[in-house]
């Protein structure tokens, strides 16, 4: 259990029963996370159930009122849910624990796409050690590495092969010792992926699983029967059923995502064994911790039962009720935590897609022994949306978004406050693809991610203002998920226009495309041909360009990552947000003497803002004019008392 404040115990949830009220529901913590999950996704507040007929209703009405819609089977899950996880967060005035973490500014690097050492088209390991002084300029405090073990790249090494091999395209093991050794010696802590839902179907557990019925590895896995039809009716998050055949051996293996990617059976102790002498290898050699791939799906319930149809609708995958908060996930944090991070101290971030504020808390309150962060992801989206729809992002999502965590989220918790990653759009172009509007625009995300309370992740590119491509065919696009995505499309009678449109939206390969170093050919990321191309924005938008700019993307990273390293009240302080009417955004950080203000202009239009008085020192101004007014997407932050 990680030191912190003495943990008071916490109130019950409310009693799980089948007349249980809508308002009761709501107030059960993961009731609460399912109910504002599912009302998002029809494009309706939380604050429907405060309605005084619709809290009253029970679960049994509400079947009978939607007709079936809302069947006894989903009831059953609810239910079955809200008894798994009873507990509910602590909300106490305890004192922030201090880690070095809360303080930290993370960095992301997407090694394939970032810099080429050698040539042959791929990102590796020398690659970033040749860049590391770029980041240590940038001011970062920590590098996250997405995987660099030995795959076969089915899902760009999210399908891992050997836990303990760096894969050939990155270098060598001695490669990745001189990285971590040169990462310290900056003063820069390196975080790496942990991906252990899964494996690759090539991984010596499978496959010897595979092979023979009687191995020891068969229990590593979701083996069951052959047979005409899958399992369960579970779908994947590439695309169809989440179940593969093995044709010679007749037996059914499940994958939540590629096929090429088996999940591991967490029930089975001795596979949860070798997982943790594993992390102990890794963090031996000092690594200071882990991001850990989807982490909340570890879980799933025995006999693995049939998703609900309506669950699927609104979610887009069928069965992820069952195991996006399963029945041992917390049992299974706590013990890989005692076994394997919590001696080393090491820094655990978990990736909980599908998470929602109150499981979030449970996940990573300081008293709760499992995870320290976890990214959730409910601000990349506006509700009733999701990534392959094409739209603008309005900003104001993102505001409520951060202001409801900011009054939901004590002491005991610590946020993670990003917007991109490698598994999303750029978000510039989400919100306003114009190219007027692009440097003002990069400079507004950065200030929403440096001056909230949280841990800040800034994605590879994004300090430069990257933006997605243009890309001009399928051939263009690597991502598995993509060319999944528009064969399911197809498939459905979609025309190739409609379906490339749509796979364009949402392609993970915007924020795949290389760093774009400098004005020459593949802008400085490599002498070769690179694995995946640009489309030629580097020649005008580069890091060379922006380095001796001021007025660029990259200067105003440096300098309000400066900025938030020296203020106390940014890093500590209490927030309140003053102005959330339609386009604003205005938040007060306050620690003692010290106040820092922002003021956020959402719109492409000039809108009048409130100076906060001579007391205030301007420190960062993206779009210098009067005080009283601020420009397209303009930010300002204010500081007095320090």
């Amino acid at each position: 259990m990680p030191d912190s404040a003495p943990a008071p115990a916490p109130a019950p949830a409310p009693q799980v029963r089948a007349d249980l009220p809508l308002r009761e529901v709501y107030d059960h913590p993961l009731g609460r996370d399912i109910l504002d999950k599912v009302l998002r996704q029809v494009g309706v507040s939380g604050r429907w159930v405060d309605n005084p007929v619709v809290g009253r209703l029970t679960l049994r009405q509400l079947v009978r009122l939607t007709r079936g819609k809302v069947t006894h089977t989903f009831v059953d899950t609810l239910l079955g849910l809200l008894g798994a996880h009873p507990d509910r967060p602590l909300d106490d005035d305890a004192p922030i624990t201090p880690a070095w973490w809360k303080d930290a500014v993370f960095y992301q690097i997407y090694p394939r796409s970032f810099s080429d050492s050698d040539g042959d088209g791929v990102g590796d390991l020398r690659g970033i050690i040749d860049r590391l002084d770029h980041l240590a300029d940038l001011g970062v405090d920590a590098l996250w590495l997405s995987p660099i073990y030995d795959s076969p790249n089915d899902d760009n090494g999210y399908d891992i092969r050997d836990y303990r091999a760096i894969g050939a395209e990155f270098g060598t093991m001695a490669d990745f010792d001189e990285l971590l050794e040169s990462v310290h010696a900056r003063g820069m802590r390196l975080i790496m992926d942990l991906v252990v839902n899964h494996t690759s179907d090539e991984h010596v557990w499978f496959t010897e699983a595979l092979a023979d019925p009687a191995s020891p590895y068969r229990d590593y896995y979701f083996f069951r029967p052959g047979g005409a039809t899958p399992p369960n009716n579970w779908t994947s998050f590439f695309s169809g059923p989440a179940w593969r055949h093995f044709d010679e051996e007749d037996v059914w293996a499940m994958h939540l995502f590629s096929s090429k990617q088996m999940d591991l059976d967490w029930d089975h102790a001795p596979m949860r064994a070798e997982i943790a002498d594993m992390v102990r290898w890794w963090l031996a050699k000092g690594v200071d911790g882990f991001r850990l791939d989807v982490i909340n799906y570890i879980s799933k319930p025995p006999g693995l039962p049939d998703g609900d149809a309506l669950v699927g609708e609104l979610m887009g995958f069928t069965g992820v009720e069952h195991y996006f908060a399963g029945p041992r996930l917390h049992e299974h944090l706590r013990e890989l935590r005692t076994e394997a991070f919590e001696p080393y101290g090491a820094v655990t971030v978990g990736e909980g897609p599908g998470v929602g504020s109150q499981l979030g808390k449970l996940l990573t309150g300081d008293y709760r022994g499992e995870l320290d962060l976890v990214f959730t992801f409910d601000q990349l989206e506006a509700p009733g949306k999701d990534r392959w729809d094409d739209y603008r992002y309005r900003l104001d999502h993102l505001r409520d978004h951060y202001a409801a965590y900011a009054d939901q989220w004590g002491n005991r918790y610590q946020q993670t406050v990003f917007c991109e990653n490698h598994d999303n759009p750029r978000m510039i172009s989400k919100v306003d693809p114009r190219p007027e509007h692009r440097t003002v625009l990069g400079k507004l995300i950065a200030t929403t991610q440096l001056t909230l309370r949280g841990t800040p992740f800034i994605y590879q590119g994004q300090e430069l203002g990257m933006v997605n491509q243009a890309f001009a065919s399928m051939d263009e696009l690597r991502d598995v998920e993509s060319l999944n995505k528009y064969a399911e499309l197809r498939a459905e009678g979609r025309d190739h226009a409609a379906a490339f449109a749509q796979v364009l939206a949402g392609s993970r390969d915007h924020a795949r495309t290389p760093v774009q170093w400098d004005a020459t050919e593949h802008g400085g990321f490599t002498s070769g041909e690179p694995w995946i191309a640009g489309d030629g924005d580097h020649a005008a938008w580069n890091m060379a360009a922006a380095a001796d700019d001021p007025g660029s993307v990259l200067s105003w990273y440096r300098d309000l990552i400066a900025l938030r390293r020296s203020s106390p009240a940014l890093l500590h302080g209490s927030t309140e947000f003053t102005d959330t009417r339609r386009g604003r955004w205005v938040h007060r950080r306050v620690l003692d003497a010290e106040e820092v203000v922002v003021v956020l202009n959402l719109t492409d239009r000039v809108q009048k803002v409130r100076d906060p008085g001579p007391a205030y020192e301007l420190v960062l101004d993206s779009v210098p004019g009067p005080a009283t007014v601020l420009g397209a997407y303009g930010a300002r932050v204010f500081r007095r008392g320090r």
